[in-house]
């Protein structure tokens, strides 16, 4: 057996042995659980496979059906995250007053409005208002309700073992939608004689109408979001796990859910006009802020990701597999392992240490592409290119048609990228609730979202000046021959993230007296 075909099987094999093994453990602890936990989970899935394809079509989408520039685009984008971080801050009152089940349906029945306009209506603006209003709202809604559900589903002890499970079973649903979304673009795309993709924007004709590549993966959206409903409809109002079984209580009224959602925003801003008053409240959203520019990345790999990537690349590019694929495949059995290697170093250090190695992962996307080209001969090159990514069917072919070289850099960029998110990200989540002040938790973590939600009117913007000055397009719209500065796209990124583990630094004293200020701050 050839030594990549070895290597492939072990680490298929490894992985699914580990995973396995993760998912049994935090089984263990989840005995005897209602069976509307595991409906929830279910629901996860499909709900997260499609907005992780989804997410990364929106803004190919928005250029190459809808018309908007590049700028335009980035902006647009920026538009419906800010929105949607306005809702999220006052859904999951909707939770506690109209339950669990109603608030499911609701979320789902937003999904299923925006996720059918999107399909079929390509007008910048009726498509704000008939398509990323109602996805705001309907996904605004999931976070919350899977918050408040597992919570409700299991035991005090047994919490932590479901949250974490969520957190293994979102990522795998991430590196389906990832690699959904590559298959999708290449099963719909225009293909020359040879096979090579021309146009991965093709699509094909549904319901009488032609629609293009994009709008099928809304189209596969909408049945993805079918599914959930069906699901929905099985889970009962009222269960609750307690530690003498599970009960289900009959459900209460509590009021209408626009009233819930009126007091939760009047709620808000008491919150902000009380906290802001403490000096302390500004030391927190200091930090957090500064913590701001390594997480722009995500929102680049996202939004400005997929655009280069195609332009760098070349038509049908594998954007979906080495980002949507490779980052939450790693991330799975990274964070598990990163934290049982550093239970006794501080989630202060830990954020300087992951925020450094993310911030400078970006810069190896200055590495000349033709200095690793050579590795594309070799069994590395052949586990990648033909039993990962299937961009040849042999060694030979391989040889004959080779890839782009760039697909070298950015590889080994998301690796390290991913490396160090998993040493800081889980560590930021933590250190957020242990630097709030003692009863007020809840306050400061749930206004912890301001510095990212003001920073979502830059980085939609930014994310379309970079592409359009780094990786144009010319008059028809189509990919230059080559983008010689390409890389100065994550020069740039990477130069701001570098702020969050500098100011953090700069910072570190003023957190070292943190219990006393935040005892002042109670």
């Amino acid at each position: 057996m050839p030594l990549a075909d070895v290597i492939a099987y072990s680490l298929v094999v490894g992985g699914v042995v580990a995973l396995i093994v993760i998912i049994r453990n935090y089984l263990r602890g989840l005995h005897g659980s209602p069976r509307d936990m595991w409906l929830l989970f279910g629901y996860n899935v499909i709900e997260y496979t499609a907005y992780a394809a989804m997410n990364m079509a929106l803004v190919l989408w928005l250029s190459a059906d809808c018309k908007l520039g590049d700028v335009a685009a980035g902006s647009y984008i920026a538009a419906w995250s800010i929105m949607l971080s306005i809702m999220a801050m006052v859904a999951g009152a909707l939770v506690d007053t109209i339950g669990i089940r109603r608030t499911q349906l609701l979320s789902i029945l937003f999904l299923l409005i925006s996720r059918f306009f999107m399909a079929f209506v390509t007008n910048p603006i009726l498509i704000f208002i008939l398509g990323f209003v109602p996805l705001a709202i309907g996904f605004a809604i999931v976070g919350p309700l899977i918050s408040v559900a597992i919570k409700r589903f299991t035991t005090k002890e047994g919490a932590a073992l479901g949250f974490a499970l969520f957190y293994v079973i979102m990522n795998i649903a991430y590196a389906i939608g990832g690699w959904f979304f590559d298959w999708i673009r290449d099963f719909y795309a225009q293909k020359d004689a040879a096979g090579k993709i021309i146009n991965e924007n093709f699509g094909a004709v549904f319901l009488g109408a032609h629609l293009s590549t994009y709008q099928l993966i809304f189209v596969f959206g909408f049945g993805f979001t079918c599914v959930s409903l069906l699901i929905a409809m099985l889970i009962r109002e009222g269960v609750k796990m307690t530690d003498q079984g599970v009960v289900v209580e009959p459900p209460k009224s509590h009021g209408s859910g626009l009233a819930a959602i009126k007091n939760a925003s009047k709620e808000t801003g008491r919150m902000i006009a009380s906290v802001t008053r403490e000096k302390y409240f500004w030391i927190f959203i200091g930090m957090l802020a500064t913590t701001v520019f390594v997480r722009f990345i995500f929102f680049h790999f996202h939004y400005t990701f997929p655009k280069y990537g195609i332009r760098v690349l070349g038509e049908g590019a594998k954007i979906g597999s080495i980002y949507g694929v490779l980052n939450p495949v790693l991330i799975v059995f990274l964070v598990p392992l990163v934290a049982s290697l550093t239970k006794k170093v501080s989630s202060y250090r830990l954020m300087i240490v992951g925020s450094i190695v993310s911030s400078l992962s970006c810069f190896l996307a200055v590495i000349p592409a033709s200095a690793l080209a050579p590795l594309t001969h070799t069994v590395l090159g052949e586990l990648i290119f033909i039993k990962w990514l299937g961009l040849a069917d042999s060694m030979q072919a391989l040889v004959v048609n080779p890839p782009v070289p760039e697909y070298w850099p950015l590889i080994l960029f998301i690796t390290i990228f991913t490396i160090g998110e998993s040493i800081w990200s889980p560590r930021l989540m933590q250190f957020t609730a242990e630097i709030a002040p003692e009863g007020k938790e809840g306050t400061y973590i749930a206004l912890s979202i301001l510095p990212w939600f003001a920073a979502k009117f830059v980085v939609g913007p930014m994310s379309g000046l970079l592409v359009s000055a780094y990786t144009p397009v010319d008059e028809a719209g189509k990919a230059m021959a080559s983008y010689p500065e390409h890389y100065m796209v994550w020069v740039w990124i990477g130069g701001m993230a570098l702020l969050t583990p500098v100011g953090l630094l700069i910072f570190r004293n003023l957190f070292r007296h943190k219990p006393n200020a935040a005892a002042e701050a109670a």
